[in-house]
């Protein structure tokens, strides 16, 4: 039967992932909560022109669209809430004291998606801090972001800090060189290819050897800052990465894929056992009605890469209560932390409902024993 299939990048989560995935968003936003992120919850769809100018440069290329046939404009469904939250903050709570602590959750949908992530609608869940980019915003960020993870129950957490606009800042001063190669200059060092970066501007060469573990790569960038360009940086990160404990911390300052739209710092998140990053943030600017600016950092995480990797515990554990039982007892068990499951007929059985545990005399005895 092809009326059963679903498109290329998408799928159905069953039990007992799909569970899992709501424990796994829940104890996330759990810990967003608890430092003061309320939940805002944005809009599916949007009209194409207002989410093009928010996902800035590259527009709405990556956004499923369609025509709405109440206003006949084009819409486009999200492929991001990062620039949803922006608007939510520039908009509609525009009036509220700065700075602004967002959380949120939802569904994304991309119109095509690369080979190492095949998936087109992908769950996010993520924080944003509008208006301050400042170290002490960036520490709290990150660490939220780290905390998050753990309340979740992630383990091998890692860090892999950048700086998105150092080769700017070097351009513009201590290092010019010609507008036009800048760009080109940024893509040859993320690729790290030695060979192109020299033909460009050689004094750039040093960038390509300061990546690795964090504490090395910060010092060889340190010895590198020509005339101090970059000391207000460097601090600012040392002290955003000092504050964390139990992560293991890298730095590859002119890593650029995916930060292109970043002010002064980007992150990725990893774990061990997952394919690719799991999170990505950084600092970024929101643009206002009036054509104003606001400082803004925040963070992204993807459920399903953690949910892929078996990252969180996915394995049932339900309650049988037998047919007939007093449903008082069903319910003590239930605000003892038990999953119960009733027989709603007289032939049903643990196995058939898929229990782990049955329940005998008022108590719990696993299946088997």
């Amino acid at each position: 039967m092809t009326n059963a299939l679903l498109p290329n990048g998408f799928q159905d989560r069953l039990p007992p992932h799909a569970d899992a995935a709501a424990r796994l968003e829940t104890a996330m936003l759990g810990a967003a909560h608890a430092h003061g992120y309320e939940r805002a919850s944005p809009a599916l769809a949007e009209f194409e022109d207002g989410l093009a100018a928010r996902l800035k440069a590259g527009g709405a290329r990556d956004a499923v669209r369609f025509v709405d046939p109440v206003s006949q404009r084009t819409l486009a469904i999200r492929p991001d809430i990062t620039a949803q939250i922006g608007r939510i903050a520039a908009t509609r709570m525009g009036h509220h004291p700065r700075p602004v602590r967002l959380s949120y959750a939802g569904t994304v949908l991309k119109l095509r998606a690369s080979q190492l992530s095949p998936a087109r609608e992908q769950r996010q869940m993520g924080c944003e801090l509008i208006g301050l980019d400042t170290v002490v915003a960036a520490r709290e960020i990150v660490g939220v972001a780290v905390e998050a993870l753990q309340a979740a129950g992630v383990t091998g957490i890692s860090i892999d800090f950048t700086l998105p606009d150092l080769v700017a800042t070097l351009a513009a001063g201590p290092l010019p060189i010609e507008a036009g190669k800048i760009e080109t200059l940024k893509d040859r060092l993320d690729a790290k290819d030695a060979g192109a970066v020299a033909e460009i501007a050689p004094a750039y060469l040093p960038l390509i050897e300061a990546a690795g573990r964090f504490a090395e790569a910060h010092d060889r960038l340190c010895q590198f800052d020509v005339g101090g360009a970059l000391t207000s940086r460097l601090d600012g990160l040392w002290a955003v990465a000092e504050g964390l404990t139990g992560v293991s911390l890298t730095l590859d300052p002119t890593e650029r894929h995916g930060f292109e739209y970043q002010t002064w710092l980007g992150f990725s998140l990893f774990a061990e056992g997952a394919l690719g990053e799991i999170g990505r943030g950084g600092s970024y600017t929101i643009v206002h009605e009036d054509g104003s600016e606001e400082a803004a950092i925040g963070f992204s995480l993807y459920l399903d890469p953690i949910l892929a990797a078996g990252l969180i515990e996915t394995d049932r554990r339900r309650l049988f209560i037998p047919f007939g039982t007093d449903p008082s007892e069903a319910a003590t068990m239930r605000a003892a932390g038990w999953v119960t499951v009733a027989a709603l007929e007289a032939g049903d059985t643990p196995e058939a409902q898929l229990c782990t545990h049955l329940l005998a005399n008022g108590e719990a005895r696993p299946l088997g024993a």
